[in-house]
C-alpha cells in the first residue's frame, strides 16, 4: 500500500464508513426484500458522503488529535498531509456523494445523507467538547443510514419497521461509545474532552453501560414484533443472540478494573449489531 492510499484509508476511517454502508444496505433490503443493481448508487453515494464526513472530522479535530496518544499519528498531526488538502478532499467526497444520491436516488435520501453529515460534523463534534452526554443526541448518526437505504428503496420514512430498525442503532451506539470510553478515558481527558468518568466512578459507569447493553439486546429482540421477520428460526436466533449479549455483559458488574472486560463487551455488542443485520437480511432475502 503506497503512502497516498494509506493516508486516504486513514482519513476516510474505512472500518467505520464501511459499517455505515452496511447499515444503509440493511435498510434497503428491509424495504425491498431483495438485493438488486439499484442499490449500488445508494451505497456509493452514502459511502462517499461518509468519506467526506470522516475526512472533515480529521480536519476539525486536528488540534485535539495531536494531544491524544491514540490519534497523534493520524495524517494531519503527523504532518503527512496539510489541513487544507484534507479539507479539499472532504469537500470533493461530499460533492461526489451528493451528486450520486441526487441523480440516482431521490431527494429524501440525499436530505437524510446531508442531515447525517451536518449532525455529526457540525453538532455532535462540537457538542462533545462541551458535554459528557453528547453521545446521546450524537447517536442519531447511527440511526440515519438504514433510513437512507429504506427511503432510497421507496419506503415511507415514518413506517414503524424502519423506525424500530433506526431506534435499534440509536440505542446500540450509546453503550458502544461508553465501552470505548472506559478503555480510552485517559486519552479523552488528556485532550480536554469532558467525560462521564468525571461525573461517575468507573464502577457506576460500568453499571450504567450494562443497563444500556440490556436495552440494546431488548431492542434487537423487539424487531420481529414489527413484522419485519417472518421465519421462526430467525426469531429464535435473534432472541438467543440477545441472551448471549446480556450474559456477556454481566462481566461489567464484576470487575471494573479489568480493561479486557470492556474490550470484550465492546466486541460483543458490535457482533450483536452485525448479527441483527445478518439475520434480518437473511429473512428478507430468503424466507
Amino acid at each position: 500500500m503506497n503512502k497516498i492510499t494509506k493516508i486516504l484509508f486513514e482519513l476516510t476511517k474505512i472500518k467505520i464508513t464501511f459499517f455505515v454502508t452496511v447499515t444503509t444496505a440493511f435498510g434497503y433490503i428491509a424495504a425491498t426484500g431483495h438485493f438488486d443493481l439499484k442499490i449500488i448508487p445508494v451505497l456509493v453515494g452514502v459511502l462517499l458522503l461518509a468519506f467526506g464526513s470522516a475526512s472533515l472530522n480529521h480536519y476539525q479535530e486536528k488540534d485535539f488529535d495531536s494531544m491524544m496518544s491514540r490519534t497523534r499519528n493520524r495524517p494531519i498531526p503527523s504532518g503527512r498531509i496539510s489541513p487544507t488538502n484534507v479539507l479539499i478532499i472532504s469537500i470533493l467526497f461530499v460533492f461526489a456523494g451528493s451528486m450520486v444520491l441526487l441523480f440516482w436516488t431521490n431527494l429524501l435520501a440525499l436530505g437524510l445523507g446531508l442531515l447525517n453529515l451536518v449532525w455529526y460534523n457540525f453538532i455532535y463534534t462540537y457538542m462533545k467538547r462541551k458535554s459528557a452526554f453528547a453521545i446521546v443526541p450524537g447517536s442519531l448518526v447511527g440511526a440515519i443510514p438504514p433510513a437512507i437505504g429504506w427511503v432510497a428503496a421507496g419506503g415511507p420514512l415514518l413506517d414503524p419497521q424502519i423506525l424500530v430498525i433506526s431506534f435499534f442503532f440509536f440505542i446500540w451506539q450509546i453503550p458502544h461509545f461508553w465501552l470505548l470510553l472506559l478503555v480510552l478515558d485517559k486519552d479523552y481527558r488528556q485532550a480536554g474532552f469532558p467525560t462521564l468518568t468525571e461525573i461517575f466512578s468507573r464502577a457506576q459507569l460500568s453499571r450504567i453501560t450494562f443497563i444500556w447493553i440490556i436495552a440494546t439486546a431488548v431492542t434487537g429482540i423487539m424487531i420481529p414484533l414489527f413484522g419485519i421477520v417472518t421465519d421462526n428460526w430467525v426469531n429464535i436466533s435473534l432472541f438467543l443472540s440477545g441472551i448471549v449479549l446480556t450474559w456477556k455483559a454481566f462481566g461489567l458488574l464484576a470487575d471494573t478494573n479489568d480493561f479486557s472486560v470492556f474490550n470484550h463487551n465492546f466486541r460483543y455488542i458490535n457482533y450483536f449489531a452485525l448479527t441483527v443485520v445478518f439475520l434480518v437480511s437473511i429473512d428478507k432475502l430468503i424466507f
